[in-house]
């Protein structure tokens, strides 16, 4: 069969045990093998993370630029490769995308996939809490599975005394305890637990409290069963 335009011919290609949510490197040989030269920037090498029996689980993987190839030349590409979440039994299939057109496995250019496993995501992490503040028994277990999960940065609930001394602040409402996991929590995230190495933008204080905002490139969670007790003085905010 003769090849289309847009085509690719997989060499060999490496990815180091990959961590759930994490970032890593993979290096891939490609070769052009369509009828057309690739110097538009919109062919890309991306990927995606398949189940056992190729159906999507995390399609549209990050995007990585591929040098000008005439047909028939090759080249090896470092592509940037996120873990899915969370840990597991993968497929992991690369691909072209003609951005904004089509997969060029949609063209009939097959993938090059095998299965990986995917472990728990490694690394220390941090939660700065002020002094009238403490974590619910179980609260940093549960944050420490979040991050082994995938997820970069875990923030949960605030739950506060209450009463005509100290009324819960407005500010906390959307902090309200047994929610669970939301997904696109739209409030600042306060009190976040934080794998080492990663920064967030400084926000200013919920009632007092250190906020920042959720990472745009980064895997992370709200969930409203992880709580954090506050100890309010006179002094605290409590509007």
């Amino acid at each position: 069969m003769a090849p289309g335009p847009l085509a690719v011919r997989w060499g060999g290609w490496t990815l180091p045990t990959p961590q759930a949510g994490a970032l890593q490197t993979a290096t891939v040989e490609l070769e052009n093998a369509g009828t057309v030269s690739w110097r538009d920037p919109s062919l890309q090498l991306s990927y995606h993370w398949l189940d056992e029996r190729g159906n999507p689980i995390h399609w549209d993987g990050i995007r990585t630029a591929v040098p000008p190839l005439e047909p028939g030349e090759r080249a090896t590409v470092e592509a940037r490769v996120r873990g899915p979440v969370p840990p597991g039994s993968y497929r992991f299939a690369l691909d072209m995308v003609a951005e904004f057109r089509s997969w060029f496995s949609q063209l009939g250019s097959p993938m090059a996939d095998a299965i990986v496993e995917v472990g728990p995501r490694r690394g220390a992490s941090r939660v700065k809490l002020p002094g009238w503040v403490d974590a619910d028994a179980g609260w940093h277990a549960r944050a420490a599975a979040a991050h082994a999960e995938g997820y970069a940065v875990v923030a949960g609930s605030i739950e506060w005394p209450g009463g005509l001394r100290h009324p819960r602040p407005h500010a906390l409402e959307p902090y309200v305890t047994g929610q669970g996991r939301v997904p696109g929590f739209s409030a600042p995230l306060v009190c976040p637990s934080v794998i080492e190495g990663i920064e967030l933008e400084r926000l200013d204080d919920v009632a007092g409290l250190p906020a920042y905002a959720a990472p745009a490139d980064e895997p992370w969670l709200y969930d409203g069963r992880l709580v954090l007790r506050a100890r309010p003085q006179d002094d605290r905010p409590s509007s």
